[in-house]
């Protein structure tokens, strides 16, 4: 166990709420907690491990709360310190008084993250697993929850450690035949260096998955793009359920994207409505189309909508020959009396599907969002998704592949210092190794008091 100092921090969140908790964690939360707590009864002990006890939190002669406590004895804890808790009513100024009373008694006020970074400090947690904690207190939806779930559970680690222990096994091979070249030949120490180099650069690829790492943590993102006036703004609050963007007759009302999110199998679905694609000569218009051709490019998919009660025109047959990558033809408003059908529309581009809806019929929309769930789904099984464990291992990757080069080139030791880079590449995931730099990046991402 490392020895550190005691820190206290709230580790609820901000405002008013039914109840408010005060975490210590460290060699003196106990007899900061009995400076604080007074137990119901007699006694002024500190209380049994792990059994909640009732009290009053005092400051000195002064009743300030009624509240429960609990003390959490090393190593049987989150930090593997000893932890105290204060629960009290939720209110602002009594949890922040409470707070006061544990830094005035001798306890530090917590960094960002500091009781996890102990967590893990202490051995209780490597870092993959620091960093699912965070990543369940920050899921906004139900598939980045069950990826911090996964995380939680060694989904990471489980995958990175068997690879490293390929690894070892490689460089081990290598460090024989180099430290002992009379002895073992670099057939006997190497021989399987290339087949076993393969093998890794094969299974740590199969292993990442980008696109479920964009899904699960960025969402997919949906450009509604068309002309003036099609119903991209009706469309997009119909999908939301809320009046995110202004809708009115007039052409060009949106003069700038507007964006709202939605949930869709558990994904986070953001869609940006455009400026209407037209030309013009209008200076603000034209930055508003600048930026629609902007999100459109950026988006993972592209809805282009028609007003199916307006023939089509220049603008509609101009975007249609000109839709490319990911996306559909959506023709809205069938509520009035149609003057453009889907064999239209098929006839100029045959390769897009096309669907029609009417943003004022709610049961008119299912077939959209059954379009557009699937692109939000993603395999049950484990896979390598989180964005700082993706670029590490991408780093293993080019200095194995480097390795395996070289060894084409030259002769095996001078692949030794590729391997232990991309040996120190894995073990970052895990934390096995670990600078304060790379600890303070991470750590700094959590919210105080967790």
């Amino acid at each position: 166990m490392i020895k550190t100092d005691t820190i206290a921090a709230i580790a609820t969140a901000p405002g008013m709420g039914g109840i408010g908790i005060i975490r210590m964690s460290g060699p003196e939360a106990p007899e900061i907690l009995m400076r604080v707590f007074k137990p119901a009864g007699a006694g002024s002990e500190a209380p049994e491990s792990h059994k909640m006890v009732y009290g009053k939190l005092v400051d000195g002669d002064q009743t300030l709360d009624e509240c429960m406590a609990v003390l959490m004895r090393a190593p049987r804890s989150y930090t593997r310190e000893d932890v105290a808790e204060i629960q009290l009513h939720g209110g602002n100024y009594v949890i922040h008084k409470a707070l006061e009373l544990c830094l005035k008694e001798g306890a530090r006020l917590a960094e960002a993250g500091e009781f996890t970074r102990r967590a893990f400090l202490n051995g209780r947690v490597d870092l993959s697993r620091a960093e699912a904690v965070m990543d369940m207190i920050s899921a906004r939806g139900e598939q980045e929850h069950k990826a911090a779930v996964r995380q939680m559970n060694g989904g990471a680690a489980s995958f990175v450690r068997a690879f490293s222990e390929q690894l070892y096994g490689l460089q081990a091979g290598l460090a024989a035949c180099i430290d002992y070249p009379e002895e073992i030949t670099d057939e006997e120490g190497a021989g399987t260096l290339q087949e076993g180099l393969d093998k890794l650069i094969c299974g740590l690829e199969a292993a990442m998955d980008e696109h479920a790492s964009r899904l699960i943590y960025q969402g997919l993102h949906v450009a509604l793009i068309g002309r003036p006036n099609v119903g991209k703004s009706s469309l997009l609050n119909a999908l939301l359920g809320e009046d995110r963007a202004i809708v009115t007759d007039i052409p060009g009302t949106t003069r700038d994207t507007v964006q709202g999110e939605m949930m869709l199998n558990g994904f986070r679905v953001q869609l940006t409505d455009t400026a209407g694609i037209r030309e013009t000569m209008d200076p603000v218009e034209k930055i508003g189309v600048e930026r629609s051709v902007k999100a459109r490019r950026e988006a993972d998919a592209s809805l282009l909508i028609i007003d199916g009660s307006a023939p089509l025109n220049e603008d509609d047959r101009s975007l249609l020959l000109g839709f490319t990558g990911e996306g559909a033809v959506v023709i809205n408003k069938t509520d009035l009396p149609q003057k453009v059908t889907e064999d239209a529309v098929s006839r100029i581009r045959p390769d897009i599907q096309c669907m029609t809806v009417s943003a004022l019929d709610t049961e008119s929309l299912q077939p959209l969002r059954n379009y557009l769930s699937g692109f939000v789904s993603v395999s049950d099984q484990q896979a390598i998704t989180q964005p700082r464990h993706l670029a590490a291992v991408k780093r293993a990757l080019f200095h194995l592949k480097e390795a395996r080069r070289t060894i084409e080139l030259f002769t095996p030791d001078v692949a030794a210092t590729d391997l232990q880079a991309a040996q120190e590449a894995l073990s970052e995931i895990t934390g096995d190794r670990a600078d304060e730099k790379m600890l303070d990046r991470v750590f700094s991402q959590f919210c105080v008091g967790k």
